[in-house]
């Protein structure tokens, strides 16, 4: 038998993993600049100016410095 609980989780789209600078720094708060311009507060620390991964509020971890390329659909 199948767990219904599991079936309907993978129904849900998961959070979007996003890429960005850390801009402002808090007691485990960050503020993390978008390259859309946006900007999203995530727990977690890491260093100002660093390039970050998160998801859903949380900082994952630290991104790589590579260069950014945006493409429009």
């Amino acid at each position: 038998m199948h767990n219904v609980y599991e079936q309907f989780k993978q129904l849900l789209i998961n959070p979007p993993l996003q890429v960005g600078t850390i801009s402002e720094i808090g007691t485990g708060v960050v503020t993390v600049q978008l390259p859309g311009g946006g900007t999203v507060r995530a727990r977690g620390s890491a260093n100002m100016g660093a390039r970050v991964f998160v998801r859903d509020g949380v900082l994952e971890a630290v991104a790589p410095n590579l260069i950014l390329e945006i493409i429009e659909i």
